[in-house]
């Protein structure tokens, strides 16, 4: 039997998650103040969810256009091959490309979606046209560039 792993939370534990996907700056004694808890109480809970893996890590969210990324998009690609060795030299490439920011596997017709980062146009026409199709395993790559993200990315549910 599968066991869920959020059985194993309590509400204060959720509440102390949802506060950090909100601000992962929070001292003890801010958590403690905002969950009715001591500092010390507040600590041990985050460092228990730390070591459980419910907290993967800590990162600072960037302004993409401040740092020079003014093109956003959605790429789905179609593998023409799922043979083991396609797929992981395809993994292979994506794990080398720093404007692909994420990437799924999907069912339906697309094999792969792709989020992304470039600096303009032209650079998203090379990750498209001289990095993905020339892959042997690629049989098609489609491309949707984001003309506004009206809702952020949002935190988790907790």
């Amino acid at each position: 039997m599968t066991r869920d792993p959020r059985t194993e939370l309590d509400e204060t534990d959720s509440r102390l998650l949802a506060e950090l996907q909100m601000n992962a700056h929070l001292t003890a004694e801010a958590l403690g103040a905002r969950l009715h808890l001591s500092a010390s109480q507040a600590g041990r809970r985050r460092q228990r969810l730390e070591a459980e893996g419910y907290i993967r890590g800590y990162s600072a969210r960037l302004d993409p256009e401040k740092i020079g990324l003014s093109v956003q998009a959605f790429v789905q690609v179609e593998m023409a091959t799922h043979a083991p060795d396609g797929a992981k030299s395809f993994h292979s490439l994506l794990g080398t490309r720093p404007e692909i920011i994420s990437a799924w596997t999907l069912t339906g017709e697309a094999d792969y979606l792709l989020r992304v980062y470039c600096t303009d146009l032209p650079a998203l026409n090379r990750l498209i046209h001289q990095v993905l199709l020339p892959h042997p395993a690629v049989a098609r790559v489609q491309s949707q560039i984001v003309m506004d993200q009206f809702k952020p990315d949002a935190p988790l549910p907790t």
